[in-house]
């Protein structure tokens, strides 16, 4: 696959994506891990971290779309720099703080923020700017296998840290870690030998968003990522309440998040692959309704580490590979002039469905004493995905961007 990204200066300007979206995402997903340690150490209830995380779910989603159309009108650099300082300052500052307001404040805004600005519209929308044609799919692949590796990695080396340095050890070494990726903003902006050109009309980013927000294929493509990123972020926030609920220890937390991020390595490889092969509302439809029979092999299965762990693997192959077909599809229907602010713009609506999926689980938990009708609640809705995508049209619209 990578052969396919040719010249030498593109593929280091899709690795260092990929490495940028390795450590965003790779904190970002581990966060679920601190929710119990955080929850001894300051008092705080489950309902309470499960809030803050909500809002760091919703603003992750909120933030892709400002930060996608400045990185469109003034270039990438500013913001990917400024992303990561953020996330390394709510990592850096989330030890002191000690209520409810104070974790909103640090992880569902100030780290959030940073994660959001240094994600995918940005990063995805960046390369497809210095990327010909026939690159696209196999390096937004490859961008998002950056962010399962990070996962892969980040999930049981941050519980190795909460068990040896304490959950506030962890906070601080992930902050460093993030710092640690500034200089791959460098690689990725730099300037080119050849610059690609692409022959999108630009009319402006306002008319650009007027004009998807009407197109009923964008829309749909809006409805079923809203599904996503309820069932993910339910997942990463409460898999470990869930493990804990069946007596497992919490290894098969992390090793379980791991196994997610590594199968999904695999998952947005062909993921990309399969975009240059086949319609990708198709490829979206086939995603969502595996996750309907994979949850429902969970609930069926006895809750054992070796349950846990082949629906971590299954689950893990579709996670975030559901990411470079909606890409594409936006790529495909409006250009790649404001892919950044206009793929922002789906994030969020997945985003919305996060603050759902993990504001939701906490309560249920709260109030119910485990998960069970959010599983059939993430079934429902991961059937109504699989076939909400396949009336989505991926025809190009540029004409709708002319003049009247």
């Amino acid at each position: 696959m990578l052969r396919s990204l040719g010249r030498p200066d593109i593929l280091t300007t899709t690795l260092a994506a990929a490495g940028i979206l390795m450590v965003t995402m790779g904190a970002r997903q581990s966060l679920g891990l601190f929710i119990g340690p955080i929850g001894t150490s300051t008092g705080l209830d489950i309902a309470t971290i499960s809030l803050a995380l909500a809002i760091g779910q919703f603003t992750w989603g909120a933030i892709q779309p400002v930060a996608g159309a400045v990185a469109d009108h003034f270039g990438p650099r500013a913001v990917l720099i400024g992303g990561l300082v953020l996330l390394a300052l709510g990592s850096a500052v989330t030890p002191f703080v000690h209520s409810g307001y104070g974790l909103t404040f640090t992880l569902g805004l100030l780290a959030a923020m940073g994660a959001g600005a240094g994600s995918f519209s940005v990063l995805i929308g960046a390369a497809a700017r210095r990327l010909p044609m026939e690159a696209q799919g196999s390096a937004s692949g490859v961008i998002n296998a950056g962010g399962s590796f990070g996962q892969f990695v980040f999930a049981p080396i941050l519980q190795k840290l909460i068990q040896t340095l304490g959950w506030m050890g962890a906070m601080w070494t992930m902050a460093a870690m993030t710092l640690a990726a500034l200089p791959l903003v460098g690689k990725l902006t730099r300037p080119v030998d050849k610059p690609i050109t692409h022959t999108d009309t630009d009319h402006g980013v306002l008319k650009a968003i007027g004009s998807a927000m009407k197109d009923r294929s964008y829309l749909l493509l809006h409805a079923g990522f809203f599904t996503c990123g309820f069932h993910i972020a339910f997942l990463v926030t409460h898999l470990p309440g869930e493990v804990h609920l069946c007596g497992l220890p919490p290894s098969v937390a992390s090793w379980s998040l791991a196994i997610i991020g590594l199968a999904n390595i695999f998952g947005s490889l062909y993921a990309g692959w399969c975009i240059s092969r086949y319609r990708s509302k198709y490829i979206l439809a086939a995603m969502y309704a595996s996750r309907v029979l994979l949850i429902g092999f969970y609930l069926l299965m006895p809750r054992t580490e070796l349950t846990f762990y082949l629906f971590a693997a299954g689950l893990g192959f579709t996670w975030l590979a559901t990411v470079p077909p909606t890409a594409a599809i936006v790529g495909k229907l409006f250009g790649f002039r404001y892919l950044a602010t206009l793929f922002g713009l789906t994030l969020l609506t997945h985003q919305i469905g996060g603050f759902f999926g993990a504001y939701l689980g906490g309560l249920a938990i709260s109030r119910f004493g485990d998960y069970g009708w959010m599983w059939y609640a993430d079934m429902a809705l991961a059937t109504f995905a699989a076939v909400i995508n396949l009336p989505i049209r991926e025809a190009p619209v540029a004409a709708r961007l002319s003049p009247a």
